[in-house]
């Protein structure tokens, strides 16, 4: 046996190493580092499941296919709580061999492309307060190297990018990097403050200042007093407060509604836009001396089209926030879906990845999130997922089994149970249908 699965395996591009039993088999894996084992159940000296704990005792990682003539149910969930990856049972056909083989490989590959990523997502959070936007591109990190470089200055900020491209991660990581990291890092959303609402939301107001108003109240100015104020979406601001925050960047105090003195306040900020402020300027909707007040330094998050690169750091370092936070275990991503991830166009940016990851994973039936586990948009057909679990196995020779007696089901139904016409649908001969219909027991 053990000569026939070499020539089996050399045929098939492998270099096959020989071993009598789990103790030569133990040596032979102290001397060589190995793609694969696979390994009988019953052996002299030491047999498959002994040498699959001492595998595991040793802390040897490799991917072991077990095979045997007394496959049972029970033996083969055995083997895979010791440790194998695959079972198979004798006899068997050569390409179930190198089918087994080629995907415990494929699974060893995946586990070491993401043990690999792992390692860099931790090379890249060296705790200088940008660790959350993940990448090694030339794109991002040359925009995380200017962020550094100004961060211990007070001088505003001005973030453009599209949505979705982390401006306020990139703005957490200014504060946190700055002398301010002590103080609140305050986020507002421009575009979600009623205007009514706004001057009193941004500078507070005073007791008695209009119906209702019976205590002092704090603005956002207040809250982050020798910290950083972060304005998302300041594209979406209305004039007449823009005339008013152009004041306070001057004059460095506000006044709460309702007050009859001004009070000093002692906040960087730092604004984000998905917008063109320099074409809201000539539209007449942002004012242009607001403008050159916030674009003293400005820092353009690129889109997720231009650093294409950072989607498999991303994609992974996103699957182990779902499987933290939603209690999943999908260990990496395929390489199919992996190249889908690459050729897609990302309007959404790096948010939209985020969620295509968290609704992949949530949905995966398998251990590794596959294509089909992606959107329709990403290219995968619906009805041509999970050929396996439609089948209920991988094997070419059971699947095919399985096809056959579908196939002649179905033509059997078509034509009424007449047999004649069946054949002639199935496109085989009639006695060939007839000794089907016998072995398959339809």
């Amino acid at each position: 046996m053990r000569h026939l699965l070499s020539v089996l395996l050399q045929r098939n591009g492998f270099q096959a190493v020989l071993a009598q039993d789990g103790r030569q088999g133990l040596q032979a894996l102290s001397r060589t580092e190995f793609v694969c084992v696979l390994c009988d159940v019953r052996m002299p000296e030491m047999d498959g499941l002994r040498f699959l704990a001492e595998l595991r005792a040793q802390s040897i990682a490799v991917p072991i296919v077990m095979m045997s003539a007394f496959g049972t149910i029970k033996l083969a969930v055995q083997a895979m709580r010791e440790g194998a990856c695959d079972f198979i049972t004798k006899p068997f056909q050569g390409e179930e061999v190198i089918i087994a083989l080629e995907k415990a490989i494929d699974q060893q590959r995946l586990r070491r492309e993401n043990e690999q990523l792992r390692r860099q997502l931790l090379e890249i959070s060296g705790g200088n307060g940008f660790d959350r936007l993940v990448g090694r591109s030339s794109a991002l990190r040359r925009v995380v190297e200017q962020a550094g470089k100004i961060a211990q200055y007070k001088t505003t900020v001005l973030i453009t990018g599209e949505s979705g491209t982390g401006k306020e991660l990139l703005a957490q990581g200014i504060h946190e990097a700055s002398g301010r990291s002590s103080g609140s890092f305050v986020a507002v959303n421009c575009g979600c403050i009623p205007e009514n609402l706004m001057e009193s939301e941004f500078f507070g107001y005073c007791k008695g200042a209009f119906t209702g108003a019976d205590r002092d109240k704090q603005g956002f100015f207040q809250e982050a007093g020798g910290g950083t104020l972060f304005l998302d979406e300041i594209g979406e601001m209305p004039l007449f407060m823009q005339v008013k925050l152009l004041r306070v960047l001057q004059e460095g105090e506000i006044r709460p509604v309702g007050g009859v003195r001004p009070v000093p306040t002692d906040v960087r900020i730092v604004a984000a836009t998905a917008r063109d402020l320099e074409e809201e300027v000539k539209r007449g909707t942002f004012r242009q001396d607001l403008f050159f007040r916030l674009n003293v330094l400005n820092l353009r998050l690129p889109p997720l089209r231009e650093r294409l690169e950072d989607i498999p750091l991303l994609a992974e370092y996103f699957l182990e926030q779902v499987n933290h936070h939603a209690g999943t275990s999908v260990k990496g991503i395929a390489r199919q879906a992996l190249r889908l991830l690459m050729q897609y166009h990302w309007p959404g940016n790096v948010r939209e990845l985020e969620n295509i990851i968290e609704r992949g994973a949530l949905l995966a039936e398998k251990d590794i999130l596959l294509a089909e586990d992606l959107p329709e948009n990403f290219g995968v057909r619906c009805e041509n997922r999970r050929l396996d679990d439609l089948l209920g196995t991988l094997s070419i020779k059971k699947g095919r089994k399985i096809l056959e007696k579908r196939l002649i089901q179905r033509a059997l139904e078509a034509t009424g149970g007449n047999k004649s016409k069946a054949s002639e649908l199935l496109e085989i001969s009639y006695p060939s249908l007839l000794h089907k219909i016998k072995a398959y027991g339809i």
